[in-house]
């Protein structure tokens, strides 16, 4: 680190504690659906709020808020507040309009006066109007038509500049909408195309589209010295999206020589910018201690700030669906399902769904409701097969078109009195969802009075069918203390029944409860991890699929420049998959040879980290076999008994005892070498074979060395055979020999005389001697 970046990082690190940044919602990737320009929803100054949901008014509340001051230092929202973290941007002064001067026309020098009427309308800023060149003009009287006192607001050389900034405004405009409205690859890339025409003409969130697009070869060829240029242009802009960008290049050192300094001030600068995956990004390096000293609390503040956003984005849906596919999991195990669905089993679904089975038309419509598996979000589909399987009966379709219109989208548009009809009918019938849904309604006053009595009512039937929304709302009420009295033992009781079904604002309400030490012992470490888990459900995570299809489709580079990036923000799937395309070196080309093992063996190290024990046994064999890094027995030894004694895991305990066996990295221990065999065949039933083959060796090894310290010629001179047998032993042994050697040659002679012997051929009568005896 250079002298120069350290200072700068200094200065920048203490503006950054005074610095509260406003936080705005910016996604890095170029797919339309999952990066666009939204702008934030702010908190309502009048309420208070408890994992994205509005509680209550404060002029309603004031009393009760009062008394919590006193009684209840530690509340959610003071947490919020003590670790300088606003739900709402601090409100900034309007500085005073400049009012520009005239130019040319016959008022040059003298200001504009706004209002000035023109035309019979009153004009409070410049505009083009009566002119056919448009250039802005305004007037210094009030009345032109009286006065005809005026004047340019630009020059020529402006109005060109700001004509052909509008000009680019809308081409983009019209390339994002096309994006955003389609799902054919040709169009988008089409419409790519016409963004790299729009960055050339300067426009700055085109250039970030397309220098993304570049980096990670969405629609765009891949090209990372290109896009490296373009987010250093779009740096000296202030870009924070650019700053978080070349933060990651100089991380990753793709296409610059890799400089964590560099990197961590760009990050920095990306976060006091608002980048939200700067932010994550911060958090998961202080969190680990990855080129900045471990610090939970700062890991806390970034992740925090990240979570508040992403549990203010999730609704009653619950968001599309994160798929998590490991690499290598496919491969080693291709019968083990991924969570993808085949194209052909979609179609059986659809086909089965056309021909009238309401299980097929509620599963397709859920699928298409929030995205995931292989399945586009699709709301419109799926109010299509959710209003099928509802005409049948089914009372799980009935509710989730409750939802679907108390939401509101672009498919079904927002109405309270038709949700609430469709949840009754489904509550009516003993549905948990309906019944939620019911909760819901009585809870916030949609379509209905507020009843906290029959939300509470509504919630606790939900929530004894298991059903996640009825326990997460229990658990909200009884931390807020409505309709009920307030009571953090059952909320956090509720929260973790709903975590456990994976909810996201249960682990963000969770979170907060661990964060500020209410009704739990504070607990830093358990509320990162928590917040952590939030802020990976972010419109990011869209990401993984993404580089999943670019590795499917065989551009292995593209896809590790995206795993890396969701590496660095922390994901541990991200993090083993990075690692596993390294390893196989054939298919990772924009690394040199000899720079895949060690990064590959850097991203493994990061996912063992987080518990990966696939990752921690990668790690011992990149160490036994010198992959990366020199031959280490002992270091190799250590992770292997890691994730022996954290996971048991079958394939260390089997490692362990061939190391014991062969005395690498630890003193040769036979019988230790078979007792971790033998843990290895308990531990995992396909583990049995090897461990067989290998107790076979070790029993053969063993009486091989048993022979070789027994010495024969030794023990034999030690035994006196005088004593043992007597004076007179070698009679005896010759006589037993001597019988022996009589018994088998009687026992061959027996053999031979009962073998049959073959009789001779009869021979012809003229060949027959005569009887000269018995005729003399």
């Amino acid at each position: 680190m250079t002298a120069k970046i350290w200072l700068l990082f200094t200065l920048l690190v203490g503006v950054s504690c005074r610095v509260t940044a406003d936080v705005e919602e910016l996604n890095d990737t170029p797919e339309a659906k999952s990066f666009h320009d939204a702008e934030d929803e702010e908190v309502p100054r009048e309420s208070r709020i408890v994992a994205g949901q509005v509680l209550f008014r404060r002029e309603e509340a004031h009393e009760e808020e009062e008394f919590d001051r006193q009684s209840e230092p530690h509340s959610l929202s003071e947490g919020v507040e003590m670790e300088d973290l606003p739900s709402e941007p601090v409100p900034v002064e309007e500085k005073q309009k400049q009012v520009p001067l005239v130019m040319g026309g016959t008022a040059s020098g003298e200001p504009c006066l706004f209002p000035f009427l023109f035309l019979g309308t009153e004009y409070s800023e410049c505009t083009t109007e009566g002119r056919e060149d448009g250039r802005l003009w305004c007037a210094t009287t009030y009345d032109y038509e009286r006065d005809k006192r005026w004047g340019f607001c630009e020059t020529e050389e402006q109005a060109n500049q700001r004509r052909q900034a509008q000009e680019a405004e809308d081409l983009y405009q019209k390339a994002i909408k096309i994006i955003n409205g389609t799902s054919k690859k040709s169009q988008k890339k089409e419409e790519y195309s016409t963004l790299m025409k729009v960055a050339e003409m300067g426009h700055t969130k085109a250039m970030e589209k397309v220098a993304y697009a570049m980096l990670f070869g969405d629609y765009l060829k891949q090209q990372i010295p290109q896009a490296k240029e373009m987010f250093e242009k779009l740096v000296v802009e202030g870009s924070p999206k650019a700053q978080t960008a070349l933060g990651f290049l100089y991380a990753a050192g793709l296409g610059v020589n890799s400089s964590q300094a560099k990197a961590l001030v760009y990050y920095t600068f990306g976060a006091l910018g608002g980048n939200l995956v700067a932010h994550m990004i911060l958090g998961y390096r202080y969190w680990g201690g990855i080129g900045v000293p471990q610090s939970c609390e700062s890991a806390l503040t970034h992740y925090r700030l990240v979570a508040n956003h992403v549990a203010s984005d999730i609704s009653l849906t619950g968001g599309s669906v994160v798929q998590r596919i490991r690499l290598l999991d496919e491969v080693e195990n291709p019968g083990v399902a991924t969570g993808m669905l085949e194209e052909d089993l979609i179609q059986y679904y659809q086909f089965l769904a056309e021909k009238g089975d309401v299980q097929a038309q509620v599963g397709l419509g859920q699928l298409h409701l929030h995205g995931g598996r292989g399945v586009e979000q699709n709301h419109e589909r799926a109010f299509d097969y959710f209003n099928q399987a509802a005409n049948a009966g089914n009372t799980h379709a009935m509710a989730f078109l409750g939802k679907m219109y108390s939401e509101g989208s672009e498919a079904v548009p927002q109405n309270n009195e038709t949700a609430l009809h469709y949840f009754k009918k489904a509550a009516d019938l003993g549905n948990p969802v309906g019944q939620s849904g019911l909760g819901m309604a009585y809870l916030y006053g949609k379509g209905v009075p507020v009843n906290y009595d029959l939300a509470l009512k509504y919630f606790q039937k939900a929530a004894e069918q298991g059903w996640v929304d009825g326990q997460l709302q229990l658990g909200t009420m009884y931390y807020n203390g409505i309709g009920v009295k307030r009571d953090y033992k059952q909320a956090l009781k509720y929260f973790n029944l709903a975590s456990q079904a994976g909810h996201i604002l249960a682990f963000y309400n969770l979170a907060q409860m661990h964060a500020t030490g209410t009704g739990v012992m504070r607990s830093c470490h358990t509320a990162v991890e928590l917040f952590k888990n939030v802020c990976e459900r972010g419109r990011w995570s869209e990401r993984l699929m993404a580089a999943y299809s670019s590795f499917k489709e065989g551009d292995s580079d593209s896809a590790v420049v995206q795993y890396l990036l969701l590496a660095e923000q922390g994901y541990e799937v991200a993090q083993s998959n990075v690692a596993f395309i390294l390893d196989q070196t054939e298919e990772a080309k924009i690394f040199g040879v000899n720079e895949t093992y060690p990064r590959a063996l850097l991203h493994w190290n990061r996912a063992a980290a987080q518990g990966y024990t696939v990752a921690r046994i990668k790690l011992g064999d990149y160490h036994f076999y010198g992959y990366g890094t020199d031959v280490d027995y002992e270091t190799a030894l250590i992770h292997y008994r890691l994730a022996s004694e954290q996971q048991h895991s079958a394939q260390a305990m089997f490692n362990l005892g061939y190391m014991h066996e062969k005395g690498l990295g630890i003193k040769q221990d036979i019988h230790l070498a078979k007792r971790f065999y033998d843990m290895a065949a308990e531990a995992s039933p396909d583990a049995q074979v090897p461990v067989f083959l290998a107790l076979c060796k070790l029993g053969l090894v063993y009486s091989m060395q048993y022979l070789q310290e027994l010495n024969v010629k030794e023990l034999f001179s030690q035994i006196d055979l005088d004593q043992l047998l007597g004076p007179e032993w070698d009679l005896y042994l010759m006589t037993i020999i001597a019988l022996l050697l009589g018994t088998v040659i009687a026992y061959r002679q027996r053999q031979h005389q009962a073998l049959p012997r073959p009789m001779a051929p009869p021979r012809p009568p003229a060949e027959q001697p005569e009887p000269q005896a018995e005729q003399q």
